[in-house]
């Protein structure tokens, strides 16, 4: 990417488009139906009909340069998304009597998108400590990237900890990638390490897909099973991925004997939010927070986290009324 060029990681609002995006809040794109995402033009380079740049599928060489000034390995999801994940092997963390595994709730992950105009957008949540956290946003400042969340995932956990979204948008993504690295050296977080084997859990994984109506993982010693919203999502004039910003997390830490540490995030829009913090209730879940994560985003998205623990399949079961309170889909679906 061109060094030379004036580095803007901020976004670039739009106009206001919540009556074009209004009817296609519905619209399953996971299921082929049109939407303002396919509605772009396919040469790229141009904003399509509605103003909107699309993202263009990239390759592991094509970020050669970020993965080397973040200082470790990154994968690809869905062919448009780097990502690379930072857990905080580091901490030792217990809440609600349980010892957090770092792949339950202590994730830090970063993405990057390319999109038609040569620009990149990257998005993250970084998880640091209650005395972290203030260097590390002064770093981020420093480096013109962006804050759109503060919050906790977790209740009554020790060491204190905080979850901070990071935000960047630019044509040189090198330096945003510089400037994430300069934070995290402001921390504890550990370099980024290849992909372990996804391996095996002492869970009714099986039993546990056929209650939440998803085909799970395993992630370093966790169960997920991830959920993307159906309506396409934008950040500003940028349309982001499936799962990019917008996914529903169910996470499940084995405790033995088909028990279960459950840390999830839902994904809402307004309308939904209620049912889904009634039905979390209902489940058993001790809620954590409401918030949004990002500061643009359309159709607007607010987020709850939540903790449970119990039998895994049982808490499937009572949580799936969660899941179809919202307008999601299975992640691989």
């Amino acid at each position: 990417m061109a060094g030379d060029r004036q580095q803007d990681t901020h976004p670039h609002a739009g106009a206001p488009r919540r009556r074009v995006l209004a009817a296609a809040a519905l619209a399953p794109m996971l299921a082929g139906a049109p939407t303002p995402a396919r509605a772009l033009s396919e040469g790229g380079t141009e904003p399509g009909k509605n103003g909107l740049l699309k993202p263009v599928n990239t390759a592991l060489p094509d970020w050669t340069s970020v993965s080397e000034k973040l200082g470790g390995a990154g994968d690809m999801k869905r062919k448009v998304m780097f990502h690379t994940g930072l857990p905080r092997r580091d901490l030792r963390v217990r809440s609600r009597k349980v010892d957090v595994h770092p792949a339950l709730a202590l994730g830090s992950h970063v993405s990057f998108v390319r999109y038609g105009d040569g620009s990149t957008l990257a998005m993250g949540d970084v998880v640091v400590t209650e005395d972290e956290l203030q260097q590390f946003i002064d770093v981020l400042h420093k480096h013109r990237i962006e804050q759109t969340a503060i919050h906790k995932h977790l209740l009554s956990q020790a060491p204190d900890l905080w979850w901070v979204h990071v935000h960047a948008h630019g044509h040189d993504p090198g330096a945003i990638a510089q400037g994430l690295r300069a934070a995290f050296d402001r921390t504890g977080t550990p370099r980024p390490r290849p992909t372990a084997a996804p391996g095996r859990v002492d869970l009714d994984t099986a039993g546990i897909d056929a209650a939440l109506g998803a085909k799970g993982s395993v992630d370093d010693g966790i169960y997920k099973c991830i959920f993307v919203r159906r309506e396409t999502i934008t950040d500003g004039r940028l349309v982001l991925p499936p799962g990019l910003g917008s996914t529903s997390a169910f996470n499940f830490q084995p405790l033995g004997r088909g028990r279960a540490a459950i840390s999830g995030d839902c994904a809402m829009i307004a309308g939904e939010v209620q049912d889904v913090l009634v039905a979390l209730r209902r489940a058993g879940a001790e809620l954590v927070e409401l918030h949004n994560h990002g500061l643009r985003d359309e159709p607007r998205l607010f987020f709850t986290h939540f903790w449970a623990v119990g039998d895994g399949v049982r808490l499937a079961r009572t949580l799936r009324p969660a899941v179809e309170a919202t307008n999601v889909v299975p992640a691989g679906g």
